[in-house]
């Protein structure tokens, strides 16, 4: 079983000698190809999730399917393994149903399109990205339902399906899939965009085949891959302990009233090769909060994650997988068995970086370890229609804090994914029946440290319709937690102010709130945790903090520093308190989590207005 691919050329690619300044110069060239994928889809696209955010995904690969350039790589290896069908030069495949493709996407508004790249009857090369769609079809607007007990809840789910046959776009399939979106223009265009950005990747690949010969090419994306192979090699070797560490953090909630979540994983190295073990991991959720996760999707995260940290100078791709053994019980959060809901797989997903970097900066946490705050990836959906009476719907992702670092603060409000980008409020306000009135970090909810945490952000959203919200988030229980000393993030929240005054705190996932003219929802997020001792952090740094509004008067003390009436800093005062507060502290812990999952219950209803989680039951066999 697997993938067929059809070749008119029956002569194979042989591996040449290629000099280092002819790779130099096809590895740049594939890169600036990756960067203008994503110039063509922002120029085309339709939809503010991905033209204006960014919520995409671009590679190009070799022909066996490993990732050469680009972002998100590990997916074409998983489709060809499981796709059993032929493919033929200027065929494109769609799919986003991860159960029929291997979890080379994750949940179904993730569309996937795949070009394979052919010169002269022979197959060099693939392009492929996926995008989010603003819509999926389903229960609920935006297609994420939080309350969502199978797949078949989550909206349409295509099959790896030739979008286009031998060049000859299937206008009848296509139509069938529009035909159950809420915002078929929009996927219409976005779909249209990602082909044009895969298209326009295959045309360099043939260009540069053309000016170097497809051998070089394919010796060169070779010679990529094992760079990237040794240089993992030896990261591992120097980075990876043979002596296992293990680290377990929590998804606060299912959005069903049951949490938290355990992930649980423990690392080490046999030789050359690291392990990374999820058994204890709690089982699947009877929700969408599961995230069905390919091995290799996990590896291009330690991979990256890893390189990022160590050398970012290198050109990250997947030539190291063999370097890397990921082991995820079946069942599980990680791994949930047909036909479980996906939908909701972002906080898992976000929550595997905060993992990462605990596992990974044990051993040297002066040089490696980072704090929490990657965590999520705040969603906000809002839809109805407007005052003529016309269909309008918003899918926004939110950005909080990240963490603080060994090499310093960590930004304020910013995205996850490092390819995010803002949607300009002025857009918003353009196309949607609502204002925004405030958008801002929150003082002092970055986490203190000797490097601060960045902080949450402050998004007011009057609305100016009538309509139904819905909210994803986490970190609404547990706190992002700071190391070395350093205090933990705060929390996220979500209030809603009525036009009449009244107010409700909502829970971080529900769907289906209505809410009329007038009313204004205040969506913050959670900051970032801190990093080392903030009694060591320079007192002027946390002086020029408050002059800049990112620390309260009230909240330098946190640090240790007394803030004078003139915006100064009193050194005596300072001196005091900041010997105070070191006699009173006891001793520093390596995670300081805000307390246990016990004590963060205990006070969960009078610190964040809302009732605590129950523990969750679990189903046996699948969902």
């Amino acid at each position: 079983m697997g993938a067929r691919i059809i070749e008119t050329s029956p002569a194979p690619l042989k591996t040449v000698d290629v000099d280092g300044v002819t790779v130099d110069i096809i590895e740049n060239a594939l890169k600036n190809a990756r960067v203008e994928m994503d110039a063509v889809l922002f120029r085309t696209a339709m939809s503010p999730g991905i033209r204006e955010q960014g919520d995409c995904f671009p590679m190009i690969a070799n022909r066996e399917g490993k990732m050469v350039v680009g972002q998100f790589g590990s997916f074409i290896g998983p489709f060809l393994s499981v796709y059993d069908a032929d493919i033929e030069e200027g065929d494109i495949i769609l799919t986003n149903d991860p159960y029929l493709c291997n979890a080379a996407v994750s949940h179904l508004p993730d569309w996937l399109v795949l070009v394979p790249v052919f010169k002269d009857g022979r197959h060099i090369a693939w392009s492929a990205m996926f995008g989010h769609m603003s819509d999926n079809g389903g229960m609920v607007p935006g297609s994420i339902p939080i309350e969502a007990t199978n797949i078949f809840q989550e909206g349409i789910r295509i099959p790896p399906t030739k979008l286009y046959r031998k060049g000859v776009l299937q206008e009848d399939i296509l139509e069938l899939i529009l035909h159950n979106v809420r915002t078929p223009q929009w996927n219409r265009f976005d779909l249209n965009a990602l082909v044009a950005a895969c298209k326009t990747a295959s045309r360099r690949c043939i260009e540069l085949a053309e000016r170097f010969g497809d051998d070089v090419l394919g010796t060169t994306m070779d010679v990529m891959l094992q760079r990237n192979h040794d240089a993992m090699q030896h990261i591992i070797e120097n980075f990876i302990p043979e002596e296992p560490r293990e680290f377990e953090d929590y998804l606060c909630d299912d959005g069903m009233g049951m949490g938290p979540y355990r992930i649980r994983c423990r690392m080490w190295r046999e030789g050359s090769k690291a392990i990374f073990d999820f058994d204890g991991t709690d089982p699947q959720a009877q929700s969408s909060v599961n995230f069905f996760l390919n091995e290799d999707m996990f590896k291009m995260f330690f991979g990256s994650f890893t390189i990022n940290v160590v050398d970012p100078q290198i050109v990250f791709n997947d030539g190291f997988y063999d370097l890397v053994d990921v082991r995820i019980p079946e069942g599980t959060l990680l791994k949930p068995k047909f036909p479980a809901a996906l939908s909701g797989r972002t906080h898992a997903l976000g929550r595997l970086f905060d993992l990462l970097g605990a596992l990974l900066g044990m051993g040297a946490p002066e040089q490696m370890l980072n704090a929490a705050g990657f965590s999520d990836s705040p969603h906000l959906f809002y839809s109805g229609y407007d005052s003529k009476g016309e269909w309008f719907q918003l899918f926004q992702i939110g950005f909080g804090g990240i963490p603080g670092r060994p090499v310093g603060d960590g930004p304020d409000g910013h995205s996850l994914w490092p390819g995010f980008t803002n949607v300009p409020n002025e857009f918003i306000e353009s196309y949607f029946p609502l204002r925004i009135e405030r958008y801002a970090t929150i003082p002092d909810s970055g986490g203190a440290g000797l490097h601060r945490g960045g902080n949450g952000l402050n998004v007011a959203y009057r609305f100016l319709a009538d309509g139904d919200i819905a909210i994803h988030d986490d970190r609404w229980l547990t706190y992002p937690w700071g190391v070395l000393g350093g205090e933990t993030g705060m929390r996220s929240t979500k209030r809603l102010v009525r036009a009449d005054g009244s107010e409700e705190w909502l829970p971080s996932k529900v769907e289906n709130v209505k809410v009329r003219e007038g009313d204004v929802l205040h969506f913050n997020t959670w900051g970032g945790g801190g990093w080392g001792d903030p009694f060591q952090r320079d007192p002027d740094l946390v002086r020029q903090d408050v002059n800049r509004r990112l620390v309260t008067r009230e909240g330098a003390k946190r640090y240790g520093v007394v803030i004078a009436d003139d915006g100064s800093v009193d050194a005596a005062a300072t001196d005091t308190l900041r010997q105070e507060l070191r006699a009173s502290r006891g001793e520093i812990a390596l995670f300081n989590r805000g307390g246990s999952i016990e004590e963060l219950k205990s006070r969960c209803e009078a610190e964040t207005h809302l009732k605590p989680p129950v523990a969750p039951s679990f189903r046996k066999g699948a969902a």
